[in-house]
């Protein structure tokens, strides 16, 4: 199965490792993978920013990049949130661009999406013994709807001990922008989303967002915590490694 794989900004500029792993997960479950250079921003930046113009210039950027791909798998939530969301309404002044968007659409999936919903990953040849606790996104969870897939394949791995998260599904704070322009509210909800990370006294805090990750591994360094903040793709990648493939 042929897969272009957007890294995402964040992806590219700041955990490339997050990237190669998400590529390695899926070349061990059959996926010939490739990247594309003309790649940039799926514009969701501007687009919580209000600058609507500027973001449907990225959107179409990244439309006629994947127009040819078969598959568009991403580890980021929150832009496949982005593109499924909102690029119907960026595009609705030209029904013709509309329609070549909402196509592009239709091929975009969320890592932990596309293994459950199109490979049919149910088992994971792998082993990670350590406890481990489960951040669901803002975007990837209620935006993309990705809230079943990362549970499911977290428990399909032998030794992971997966524990609840009080209030799991609170934000972490980050919103892009937000973290930036209401920074003591959102180090307000960041120590309260670490604090509750720390009570489940996991070794390893998972997410399928790159900026909560971010966020969260931020205040976890300054609280002096030894949880690790760990995107699901270097789960997954790091637990496959350990046994003998996929299956």
């Amino acid at each position: 199965m042929k897969v272009a794989l957007f890294s995402t900004c964040l992806g590219d500029q700041l955990y490339p490792h997050v990237v190669r792993a998400t590529a390695r997960v899926l070349v061990r479950f059959g996926c010939e993978v490739t990247t594309l250079a003309a790649a940039t921003c799926c514009g969701q930046p501007a687009w919580n920013s209000g600058y609507a113009p500027e973001a449907r210039q990225m959107a179409r950027r990244f439309v006629e990049t994947y127009a040819a791909a078969t598959h568009v798998v991403s580890p980021s939530g929150s832009c496949c949130g982005m593109i499924h969301h909102y690029y119907a309404e960026l595009f609705k002044a030209d029904p013709g661009l509309q329609r070549e968007a909402l196509g592009v659409v239709e091929k975009v999936r969320e890592l932990s999406q596309f293994m459950v919903g199109v490979l049919g990953v149910d088992k994971l040849a792998g082993s990670f013994p350590h406890r481990v606790t489960y951040h669901p996104s803002c975007h990837g969870s209620r935006l993309l709807g990705a809230r079943a897939e990362p549970l499911q394949l977290l428990r399909a791995i032998a030794d992971l001990e997966l524990v609840p998260l009080d209030h799991a599904e609170d934000c972490c704070g980050f919103g892009g922008t937000f973290a930036i322009k209401l920074a003591p509210i959102s180090l307000a909800m960041v120590d309260e989303k670490a604090a509750n990370i720390v009570k489940t006294n996991a070794r390893y805090c998972v997410s399928t967002d790159l900026g909560c990750l971010m966020n969260i591994s931020g205040r976890m360094r300054a609280r002096g915590t030894n949880v690790e903040a760990l995107h699901l793709a270097e789960l997954l990648d790091r637990a496959l490694a350990a046994g003998s493939g996929a299956s």
